[in-house]
């Protein structure tokens, strides 16, 4: 197979669609940061079509270019001649690692068993939570802190200890059951997803989601023990465990029977409504993946879709700021629902965020390959945030909520002192109906 195969074998079409015309560049935040053209979707977007037309070889400097980019998708939403970024970025990322032409054994070491085993196998991954888990309830945690064991690390590793999420004491298997959903025939049917980092670190946002949809009258199907959606594998150039992973969500549901697959994430969302993309060749799951497609549903869209019932409570807060995921307001174009579904809930207060689809620096893992860009992005979001005066600050994507967390707790007083998600308030709404 030729290095140059995979930006070859694209409808070229897709690779001419882009006029040069600059309107992506001030929405880019690395050429923003750089104003290198070379930084900015425009440029590599040149850089993928030299590959294609054979101009350019495959080399570590392309890759490293590819990885620099956030993939936040911002340029898509900018862009007057609809350029199909996601698809070209997740091709170009793909063909460098096909060229093999990143070197270091730690490097592939570590794509290996996050990307190949930890992520490819739902009970290791839980298994895994479960010993972090022990580790933070135990106290084990900030005992390694005040004995500096990780200053014996490489920095790199140290730097990232901080980062580590808090676990959930119950994953969402324990925690939702479809049992608890109404008698068929009250409302909608619809399959509920799980995730992955959502199911170990916002179980209890399933559960505020799945209360959600209950107050509404869906009927809920949520299939046990479910895998990884595949995001994580097709932003880093491993299409064909996307695939594999995308095969098995599919198979966990029955399609026909459910009106809405649901998903609360804004980076799975993207990545699950383009599966009729990703297995568009594939004889056997082709025309279900299509069908597929049109039943993810991002939380929001839904809820403003089977026009929700309004709270009659309120959620106990009185003001709240919104940060926009940005695989949700740039990939799924999920923008005016989130803020709908906060300005439902009665005494409720939205204030606007500046520059509230601008990335906060997470994106994936970003914040682990790039920590250096990345932490410019979550000074200059944390800086935004204080400017709203806002004590609490709803998003709607696990990266984006440990991120901002993160963020917020490492920078000292800070008016905003909590991170929540918009369905995550209505539960609360919903709830305390019941208590007034």
């Amino acid at each position: 197979m030729s290095q140059a195969s995979l930006l070859q074998s694209l409808d070229y079409s897709v690779l001419q669609q882009c006029m040069h015309c600059g309107m992506c560049l001030p929405t880019c935040p690395t050429y923003v940061e750089t104003k290198l053209e070379r930084n900015s979707p425009r440029g590599r977007i040149s850089l993928m079509r030299a590959v294609a037309d054979g101009d350019l070889e495959v080399s570590r400097a392309l890759s490293d270019e590819m990885y620099y980019c956030l993939g936040c998708l911002a340029c898509q939403t900018a862009c007057p001649a609809g350029v199909n970024y996601a698809e070209l970025f997740e091709t170009a990322r793909a063909e460098v690692e096909q060229a093999n032409v990143n070197e270091g054994m730690r490097r592939g070491f570590w794509r290996w068993i996050t990307l190949n085993v930890i992520f490819m196998h739902p009970w290791l991954l839980r298994l895994i939570g479960r010993v972090l888990r022990v580790y933070q309830s135990t106290g084990l945690d900030k005992l390694m802190r005040k004995v500096r064991f990780f200053g014996l690390m490489p920095r790199s590793l140290a730097n990232l200890e901080p980062q580590t999420p808090q676990i959930a004491p119950q994953f969402s298997d324990d925690i939702i059951w479809p049992e608890e959903s109404p008698v068929a025939g009250q409302g909608s049917r619809v399959g509920l997803l799980t995730g992955c980092i959502q199911d170990l670190a916002f179980s209890n946002i399933n559960r505020d989601t799945a209360d959600v949809l209950l107050a509404n009258g869906c009927e809920i199907i949520t299939p046990r023990s479910q895998s990884c959606c595949g995001s994580l594998h097709a932003h880093n150039g491993e299409l064909e465990l996307a695939r594999e992973l995308a095969r098995r969500q599919i198979d966990s549901f029955d399609l026909d029977s459910l009106d809405a697959i649901i998903t609360n994430a804004g980076g799975c969302g993207s990545h699950l409504k383009t599966y009729g993309h990703l297995l568009h060749d594939d004889p056997l799951y082709a025309a279900k993946a299509k069908v597929w497609d049109k039943k993810v549903k991002d939380i929001h869209e839904w809820l403003v879709q089977i026009r929700f019932r309004k709270p009659t409570a309120g959620a106990g807060v009185s003001e709240v700021t919104y940060h926009e995921s940005c695989h949700l307001c740039h990939g799924q174009k999920v923008v005016s629902q989130p803020r709908q579904v906060l300005a439902s809930i009665p005494g409720l207060v939205l204030k606007e965020l500046p520059e509230s689809n601008w990335c906060c620096g997470s994106a994936g893992i970003y914040n682990i390959t790039q920590p250096e860009q990345s932490q410019k992005l979550l000074d200059r979001k944390v800086a935004n945030l204080k400017l709203t005066k806002v004590p609490i600050v709803a998003t709607s994507n696990p990266g984006c909520h440990l991120q901002l967390a993160n963020g917020l707790r490492s920078c000292g007083e800070h008016p905003c002192h909590e991170v929540t998600q918009p369905v995550t308030l209505l539960a609360r709404a919903y709830r305390a109906e019941h208590h007034s």
